[in-house]
């Protein structure tokens, strides 16, 4: 065809083309778009944005969870402070210019090769190294992040394979994955409690103190449930003073030690402006930090719209066992029917009689299981699709998976983790087992006080069986127990009227409103 018909078909076209595009629009779908020939530039709604913690400009595409789980989860009613949506906005522009391969990070790492420091640098970095469970990753890679905001140190994470395609880059056109050719990599796994150049046993060999000149390029702090004294400095003023100098930071955590960064004076003017509501530090910077791969996405919406969905109400049973022995099932099964009955979450059963056809008439209660075993799910299961609740309530019961027993280093056990997480985060209603950071990461998340089921000890189902958090914020399980400015030992609890003692672990702390007290 010669060219001449070809243009007259061409603007005959387009006018047709540019209507049919604004009549799409305007009923919320653009063609353009789904044909892939431009890209969809609408802004994210404030819902969305969960109020200013997300930044609009990363592609929705790279990280449907992003903007999509205002959808499955209801609003916060706990908006952020403006002054921690600046700081985030901030950081966001520091990550970016200091982040992997860029010119920044390539001038800190020869300065790390060489053990010299820059002074004049304006980039200094916290590596995470993983430890333990998927529940204890999350609170300590959230501490990590807070204790990098609080120093303006850029946060890189240490990605095993086991934690592969879990989480969406948190930064706009940055990575927080620290890359593969990082110089010391090959050290980061042999770093232990008794590495010889851990700043604790530093401290404890007197190698390093706050007069000291010639300081390291680069510092391992360990920081999991099992440090000693000298570890736990890293909670005091003094030893922050020798730490700000440092420009990379090597930090292996497995626990919330975030509370006790509230502990510090020199934190504290920073920290106040940001969380004004002590109760809401980690809905704020979980929900800003971790959202799901599209992979982990696609398993938590095919789930949720399949089974969960069309429930009036949906409740969520999250059950960890430490100790089978002196926790059997049949006592953790009689523990959480006698919770679920007193605090009138779920109906009562009558046991003499049988469904012969579902009534359909009650409200509807969809009950979500997690466990590492079937054995809760089907005596519940069992139970109410067999006898008729005495309310009239139509209950199911469903369990998306049962590992048999925790794998924290094989990857499609951890994704799985994380989409039930997201999916107790997702209920009206939550029970969760004491102790357990996957139960705290999941409130948190969904900003829902849990009912606690308190452990059993010794065969002994304790009373009262479960009773109401009064926070929102996860427990600190190993606290420092060392008044830094007194240099004596303290219960931590008693310094200062918002932190205080957790209701499932006695010696743990907390952050609450001090309105409470």
């Amino acid at each position: 065809m010669p060219w001449f018909p070809k243009l007259a078909l061409l603007l005959i076209a387009l006018p047709v083309l540019f209507i049919v595009v604004l009549i799409c629009k305007d009923k919320g779908f653009n063609p353009m778009v789904a044909a892939g020939l431009m890209h969809d530039s609408s802004q994210p709604t404030s819902d969305a944005l969960l109020g200013g913690l997300l930044a609009p400009d990363i592609r929705r595409k790279s990280c449907l969870s992003r903007y999509q789980s205002i959808s499955y989860r209801k609003s916060s009613l706990h908006k952020p402070s403006p002054y921690l949506v600046s700081k985030l906005r901030e950081y966001e522009k520091l990550h970016k210019r200091c982040g992997p391969y860029t010119k920044s990070y390539k001038k800190s790492i020869k300065e790390l090769v060489s053990g010299q420091i820059d002074s004049s640098s304006n980039c200094r970095y916290v590596v995470w190294l993983a430890n333990c469970g998927l529940g204890n990753r999350i609170l300590s890679m959230t501490s990590a992040f807070l204790y990098a905001l609080l120093t303006d140190r850029v946060l890189l994470i240490n990605e095993e394979s086991d934690m592969s395609n879990m989480f969406c880059e948190p930064f706009p056109d940055a990575s927080w994955i620290l890359p593969e050719d990082f110089p010391f990599m090959n050290q980061l796994y042999s770093f232990g409690r008794d590495y010889a150049q851990s700043f604790g046993n530093m401290l404890e060999n007197r190698i390093i103190n706050t007069s000291t000149e010639l300081l390291p390029s680069c510092l391992y702090l360990y920081l999991s449930h099992d440090y000693d004294h000298h570890d736990k400095l890293f909670f005091c003023d003094q030893e922050q003073a020798i730490l700000r100098n440092i420009p990379w930071l090597i930090m292996k955590a497995n626990i919330y030690f975030l509370p006790s960064l509230f502990l510090m004076s020199s934190f504290e003017e920073e920290l106040s402006k940001l969380f004004p509501d002590k109760e809401m530090v980690f809905h704020h910077l979980g929900r800003y930090l971790f959202h799901p791969s599209n992979q982990v996405w696609k398993l938590i919406t095919s789930y949720y719209k399949k089974y969960l969905a069309k429930a009036e109400e949906r409740i969520g049973i999250q059950i960890r066992i430490f100790d089978n022995k002196t926790s059997p099932v049949e006592h953790v099964m009689d523990q959480i029917l006698t919770c679920t009955d007193k605090e009138k979450l779920l109906p009562r059963v009558d046991m003499g009689k049988s469904i012969v056809a579902p009534s359909g008439k009650g409200k509807s209660k969809a009950v979500l299981i997690t466990s590492l075993i079937p054995y809760y799910y089907e005596k519940m299961m069992n139970m109410y699709s067999k006898h008729p609740t005495l309310n009239g309530e139509v209950v199911a019961v469903y369990q998306p998976s049962h590992e048999e027993e925790q794998q924290s280093e094989n990857n499609m056990h951890n994704q799985k983790a994380w989409a039930e997480i997201n999916l107790l985060s997702m209920m009206d209603v939550l029970v969760t087992s004491a102790w357990s950071t996957f139960g705290y990461v999941a409130q948190g998340l969904g900003g829902k006080k849990p009912w606690i089921l308190y452990k059993i000890e010794n065969k002994t189902i304790p009373d009262p069986v479960c009773g109401r958090a009064k926070s929102l914020e996860p427990c600190f399980h190993a606290p420092p127990v060392y008044d830094c400015k007194a240099k004596r030992e303290v219960d931590t609890a008693t310094i200062i009227p918002y932190l205080r003692h957790c209701e499932d672990i006695y010696w743990g702390i907390k952050l609450f409103n001090s309105t409470y007290y």
